[in-house]
């Protein structure tokens, strides 16, 4: 079982910064897992923003890149996702996810791990 629980988000205006982060947890919960988050905008589909996977390979979804950095502590056994220069196109709820062998910013629905989320807001 693995438990995966999100923090951070909030209302910031537009340029501003966040860091999100993700605990994990749970008896099956391994580093060598993906690790990836999404968000989802109202009205839109879940997309992809960001994958670590086995703590190596890193992609980023092209709205993100550049500006979003995605990282973990393995001592702290927490994901991170720091977001600089936000825009108002930025605003979702952001999601936590974890999969010992998906790991594609396409296909959210491969994940089987996934938080509850945390809602980030973008002013103008």
């Amino acid at each position: 079982e693995v438990h995966l629980v999100e923090s951070g988000g909030g209302s910031v205006q537009a340029g501003g910064s966040l860091r999100l982060s993700c605990a994990a947890s749970g008896n099956t919960f391994s580093w060598s897992f993906c690790l990836a988050w999404f968000r989802q905008a109202p009205g839109k589909e879940r997309e992809g923003v960001a994958t670590f996977h086995s703590g190596m390979a890193i992609n980023y979804a092209a709205p993100g890149k550049g500006r979003f950095t995605i990282s973990r502590d393995i001592a702290k056994n927490t994901l991170y996702l720091q977001m600089n220069s936000l825009k108002p196109e930025d605003t979702a709820m952001y999601y936590c996810a974890a999969d010992p062998l998906a790991c594609s910013l396409s296909s959210p629905d491969a994940m089987d791990y996934w938080g509850t989320g945390t809602l980030v807001t973008i002013s103008s």
